[in-house]
């Protein structure tokens, strides 16, 4: 069984090396091999304090449950000063900015707002707690000009909860029970996930019109005209008919077309038809079409960006995800990639040989054409892979290196608490940013051994996309592939290394004479007779040409 450690000496160490001066080619963006950067919006910087408190959203909440001050200026921010740079992230995704409830629930947990952004009140305007539209050019902007992509998150499947702030809509827009049983598709599909949350009709094709809660709040912004000429537009030129989920994704749309984003993160998507994905990859990729043809200078990539909040799928059931009573391929109702619930528990209980062959095997095989965004933690998952952050290199060790996109949720890079004793739920997994840690000699070694990989796989698409080859057992090292029509990347990777002097035999990717680089330690070497030799204090190599 391979295991992975890092000794005391090799954090201190690691701390004291600088990010790699070595020029390497520069590899093309492969979404299947991305690494990409989850952050609750609310929670990650306050770049704005005048934005804080807004729709006197002042009530005491329960721990962690309140509204506490980032913002997309805070997002870019930290763009600027090179902090997702120097991390290796060349993607974004933000939890949802869109306008939530003005009020707040209260619950068992205690009470709540809806800082998470999960709630929403209007899809076509942004909550002013996250920021306004010039601060999101902005970060779509700064964010493309630094290589990298901006996912937004995408909610079809319900509004926000009721309160006194915030009726319940029409009938022929939303139901309001049965409440989901999750025993098969049907009670999954066609009901609330949980109480006091409206489920919209997105299996309607009834016409129906604007909410009037929708219609008044637009009439004393003084935009409905305006809203309702542009949906008028919509629906003529694509003939869908004005059914509720037509008019969300006709709102979730026009953040692709006016703001060049890269993609969507899809929430509840096992809760929704899985036809209506067909549709809003449709929707997207024609909005993505105009915005491309509109500014033909910004160098988006070539298609747009799904991916899947599938509760519960992982990458061992291929591509399908099990109701029980029936199974769907959601790689097939237009997503580009899942996320894999798989991976927090195969990085845990699997060595890692068997964790990086068979999640190799599965990409290039049942799921060829697919791909999968892999985490250690996440906003909603109470059992991650590490919850007390006791270990954190063998995490990001995992995370990063293996096959599949990988998802960085923040503070996995600074060891963010995710147990608070005060917290109840998913709450546990949502506090602030600790940005308060960064320059303590722990969290700086463990952020410069994320930065490490993250470079090294954002540097080289084999690293997620390519193909794994186990060359030595022990010590364990082995390759990656990846080729395209126009780029081949290929490296050789070492962990259990012994620390100090180490020989290693690199014959099988490197050939006598190349100069090769160890990104880890930032040390050449040339190769003779098969082998280099590097004096470092890790026990770790990432070796490339």
């Amino acid at each position: 069984m391979f295991t992975l450690f890092f000794n005391c000496k090799q954090q201190k160490e690691t701390a004291k090396v600088t990010e790699t001066s070595v020029k390497v080619k520069k590899a093309p963006f492969v979404w299947e091999a991305a690494n990409i950067y989850f952050l609750l919006t609310d929670r990650f910087n306050n770049g704005d304090t005048s934005n804080d408190v807004n729709f006197d959203r002042t009530k005491k909440t329960g721990v962690n449950r309140g509204f506490e001050g980032g913002d997309i200026k805070g997002i870019t921010q930290k763009i600027k000063e090179g902090y997702f740079t120097k991390l290796g992230v060349n993607a974004i995704w933000l939890s949802p900015i869109f306008e939530q409830i003005h009020g707040g629930t209260d619950e068992s947990t205690g009470f709540s707002y809806g800082f998470h952004g999960y709630w929403t009140k209007d899809w076509t305007n942004l909550d002013p707690n996250f920021g306004t539209e010039a601060d999101l050019k902005e970060l779509i902007t700064v964010a493309h000009e630094n290589d990298i992509k901006i996912l937004l998150d995408a909610v079809v499947n319900h509004t926000g909860p009721v309160t006194e702030k915030d009726p319940v809509w029409s009938n022929d827009w939303v139901r309001t029970e049965p409440q989901c049983v999750y025993k098969d598709y049907e009670t999954f599909v066609s009901c609330t996930l949980v109480k006091n949350l409206p489920d919209v009709l997105t299996n309607s094709n009834e016409e129906v019109e604007l909410p009037k809660e929708l219609v008044e709040k637009w009439k004393s912004e003084g935009r409905l005209a305006q809203e309702q000429k542009e949906l008028d537009a919509f629906f003529a030129a694509t003939g869908y008919p004005k059914a509720p989920r037509f008019y969300i994704m006709k709102w979730l749309a026009d953040y692709v077309a006016e703001y060049g984003i890269d993609g969507y993160r899809v929430d509840t998507v096992k809760h929704v038809e899985e036809s209506v994905w067909k549709e809003f990859r449709k929707i997207c990729d024609d909005a993505f079409s105009t915005f491309k043809k509109a500014n033909p200078a910004n160098t988006l990539e070539d298609h747009f960006y799904l991916t899947g909040e599938v509760y519960g799928y992982g990458i061992n059931g291929g591509r399908f995800y099990d109701y029980g009573d029936k199974k769907v391929d959601y790689f097939d109702n237009g997503f580009t990639s899942l996320i894999n619930f798989d991976f927090k528990w195969t990085a845990k209980e699997w060595d890692i040989e068997k964790l990086f062959a068979t999640y190799s095997d599965k990409i290039h095989g049942d799921l060829k054409g697919a791909s999968v965004l892999n985490y250690i933690s996440s906003h909603d998952d109470g059992h991650p892979f590490d919850a007390k952050r006791e270990h954190t290199y063998d995490a990001g060790t995992k995370l990063l290196l293996a096959p599949g996109a990988s998802q960085i949720y923040y503070g996995d890079e600074t060891g963010r608490v995710l147990t608070n004793d005060e917290a109840v739920g998913d709450a546990k997994l949502r506090s602030f940013m600790n940005w308060e840690d960064v320059n303590n000699d722990d969290t700086k070694a463990l952020l410069t051994h994320f930065q490490k990989l993250g470079m090294f796989r954002k540097n080289h698409p084999s690293v997620g996309a390519g193909v794994h080859k186990m060359l030595t057992q022990s010590p364990y090292t082995f390759k990656r592939t990846y080729t395209s029509e126009e780029f081949k990347d290929e490296v050789m990777i070492g962990l259990n290394l012994s620390e100090g002097v180490k020989e290693v035999e690199v014959a099988a990717v490197f050939k006598d004479g190349t100069i090769v680089n160890d990104a880890y330690s930032n040390q050449k070497a040339t190769v003779t007779n098969g082998k280099i030799t590097i004096d470092s204090p890790y026990n770790i190599v990432l070796l490339e040409q």
